[in-house]
């Protein structure tokens, strides 16, 4: 019997499964999460009392994913547990059965029945044990996390920071099972994941897959392996097929799998096409075995002569960082905060982020795919010192999630780049040695993606070579001129120094912006970080290898650190939004100098003392001297005109296939008889996201003459 089979048998046990999601394998996947016992363990009394085997008085019920670290538990750090009691029906006895787990923060150890399973270290990558021989039908499932960093934990001690007395990382530490849980069931073989990579061969693509496999038996088993490109949403005929026949020796093994893809359509920023693969594995009889699908793009990245290229167009992009933090639901979110949140990037014209520094959510990385979000995911390696960073176990940790980060995310277009680190001591020769080690690993792992660094380092040194930003594939540059790495004077000259020193480099500004502690208030902030919004990218801009730069960060997050005096915890002021998303005027700032195009409107024909009859606006995009600067093609513009009591004057709309230097687009109506017009013009991409909004106003002047001039301020002609 099939998995899938196996799923609409099992009716009984009905409110347990679900079908994996349209990216997942098709097969019978029984869903953990929901209610679980939980309880604290300060004293670390749990072992040595073996709650793995009954669990302790004092439990509380919680819903996973959960953290502990919202309410009552809100600083607490150190042990807990997590149990469950699920049931498996008789069909499960005799196939294989495995325990997932989307992320737990931050070691877990796993006992079913009793018995340990595994254990696992890292806080935001997911894993699986093997569970066949010790499933029944009645079963408990025992979880022990702890939270507690070290000087030998990713993220860990700031150690680069002892002198400050305060090593606790920039974020909270939230633990928990903080993505969800689920039980999967396997056939004879099954496929465990595929790495899809695409080339661009004129107008069609070459596509390269590595699809992993295993045999759960001890025998050979022949299957037949078939591949299919088919082009989501909503599939549609296949655009390229291959199948292949295989005698799959017990354990695992690959097979590779080329296809051609014809008249492909290209991943981009405001087209973000996508493809699915899907991979089917039948056995000798013809049943399916297993079936798994993945979404990926086909598109080119490039750096060249220190510009970033996609496909083939140069383009110079900005961005947000976002924290996994909210009161509601700290780092176990859910998809609909996820998405509010980055609804309201992509309002913020969002195209390119460090998302920030820990492997991220499932859902990020698939709305970053449809939605035209480059990305540079990063393990969280923050603030470590060269004793760290040379450190065995750091080194074997860090290769561990990078291997589970590009293992799980590969393939996702929106990814283009890896981060290994972030402001640790990589000006140092054991610095430089981390970085040489994990770039070697990631190329061997993912040799089409650029392997980089988030490095604050790069003031203070006066030779490349003591940098390891030298053996990166671009350089990504921390700065805080302004607040924390000093006055904002010397930032041109710091930027001249570096791109002196680093000529073969294009870079990107992967972290600026202002904290609120630098102000006395936050209305002094907000002046402070509009401030240096508005004049560091003016001067981003004039620097041509400047591909990218990227504001810290979307909203205020829980932290130990950085808050104002007196305080032990509580919210870094820093966020274009707060806590809960109450946006401040900063994010009106970033929004209007990140519009993609800039609009001019006015009447016409210019107007006197009566109501407009139409008008004119000129539509350009941001040229290749400012920041950001992308192509603009089918943008949409839509505008109304409405009289003084909200009546429809007119309306109309006009796609425009390329907006170049200048699109002029003009909408006429007849003369209203009416005190008022208001006229509001709206870019939309092809996404659908706003990408501008104007409005001109006008009124019937007084005979006076008194308010010519309040017309002139709200960008309405004044009579002559």
């Amino acid at each position: 019997m099939s998995r899938r089979a196996f799923l609409f048998a099992a009716l009984f046990f009905a409110s347990l499964f679900v079908l994996a999601d349209p990216r997942a394998r098709a097969a019978a996947r029984v869903d953990l999460d929901g209610a679980w016992q939980f309880r604290t363990d300060p004293s670390r009394e749990g072992e040595a009392r073996r709650w793995w085997r009954q669990a302790p008085d004092g439990l509380e019920t919680v819903h996973v994913p959960h953290t502990w670290n919202l309410g009552r538990h809100d600083d607490y750090e150190g042990t807990a547990w997590y149990f469950k009691s699920f049931e498996a029906p008789d069909g499960l006895r005799g196939r294989q059965v495995e325990l997932h787990f989307g992320a737990t923060f931050y070691r877990s150890r796993v006992w079913l029945n009793g018995i340990e399973v595994g254990a696992h270290e890292g806080g935001h990558t997911a894993y699986y044990f093997d569970i066949t021989s010790l499933l029944r039908r009645v079963n408990t499932l025992a979880v022990r996390i702890d939270n507690m960093p070290t000087e030998s934990t990713i993220p860990g001690w700031a150690m680069r920071l002892r002198f400050t007395n305060n090593v606790w990382y920039d974020w909270w530490h939230y633990g928990g099972i903080v993505r969800s849980v689920w039980l999967t069931v396997n056939d004879a073989a099954l496929i465990r994941r595929q790495h899809i990579r695409t080339r661009v061969d004129g107008r069609h693509a070459e596509v390269a897959d590595r699809v992993f496999l295993e045999n759960t038996t001890p025998r050979p088993v022949a299957v037949k392996l078939m591949l299919r490109v088919v082009p989501p949403p909503g599939g549609g005929p296949a655009v390229a097929l291959a199948e292949r026949a295989l005698m799959l020796e017990p354990g695992a093994s690959e097979e590779a799998v080329a296809l051609r893809v014809p008249d492909a359509r290209l991943w981009g920023l405001d087209d973000p096409q996508l493809y699915r693969l899907e991979v089917e594995l039948r056995d000798a009889s013809g049943a399916t075995l297993d079936i798994l699908a993945n979404t990926f793009g086909i598109r080119t990245v490039e750096i060249r002569d220190r510009r970033l290229y996609l496909n083939g167009e140069w383009v110079r992009l900005t961005g947000i960082t976002r924290h996994e933090d909210s009161p509601w639901e700290g780092l176990a979110e859910t998809s609909g905060t996820i998405r509010h949140d980055y609804d309201d990037m992509k309002a913020l014209h969002v195209t390119l982020t460090r998302p920030v520094h820990y492997p991220q959510h499932q859902e990020v990385l698939d709305y970053s795919d449809r939605n035209g979000i480059l990305l540079v995911p990063e393990i969280p390696v923050w603030q470590f010192n060269e004793k760290q960073l040379s450190d065995p176990k750091v080194r074997a940790l860090a290769k561990q999630m990078l291997r589970e980060m590009v293992e799980h995310n590969a393939n996702h277009p929106s990814i283009f780049a890896w981060s290994v680190a972030n402001e640790s001591e990589t000006s140092t020769p054991g610095g430089r040695a981390y970085f040489n080690t994990l770039r070697d690993m990631l190329k061997e792992l993912d040799p089409d993606r650029f392997v980089t660094f988030a490095d604050d380092g790069l003031p203070g040194i006066s030779r490349a070579e003591e940098s390891a930003s030298s053996m990166a594939d671009f350089i990504m540059m921390n700065q805080y001129f302004g607040t924390w790495t000093g006055p904002a004077g010397p930032l041109p000259n710091v930027l001249d120094r570096i791109g002196a020193m680093f000529p073969d480099k294009m870079l990107i500004i992967s972290e600026f912006g202002a904290v609120g502690i630098f102000a006395p208030d936050l209305e002094a902030a907000e002046r402070l970080r509009s401030k240096i919004m508005r004049d560091q990218l003016a001067l981003f801009a004039k620097y041509d290898w400047i591909g990218g730069a990227i504001f810290w960060c979307y909203q205020d997050y829980k932290s130990h650190r950085n808050l104002r005096p007196a305080l032990t915890q509580g919210q870094v002021e820093v966020g274009l939004v707060d806590e809960n998303r109450q946006r401040r005027p900063s994010y009106w700032l970033w929004r209007e100098l990140n519009a993609p195009a800039k609009v001019a409107l006015d009447w016409s024909p210019p107007i006197m003392y009566t109501p407009p009859e139409g008008f004119r606006a000129t539509v350009t995009r941001r040229g290749p001297e400012e920041i950001p600067s992308y192509s603009l093609r089918k943008y949409r513009v839509v505008w109304e005109a409405r009289d003084d009591d909200d009546q429809l004057v007119a309306k109309g709309e006009r796609v425009l296939p390329d907006v170049g230097n200048a699109r002029v687009v003009e909408g006429t109506w007849a003369a209203p008889a009416t005190k008022a017009v208001t006229l509001t013009l709206r870019l939309y991409r092809p996404t659908g996201f706003l990408a501008s909004e104007t409005t001109l106003s006008w009124w019937e002047p007084r005979s006076d003459g008194e308010d010519i001039e309040e017309m002139r301020k709200k960008g309405t002609p004044a009579p002559q």
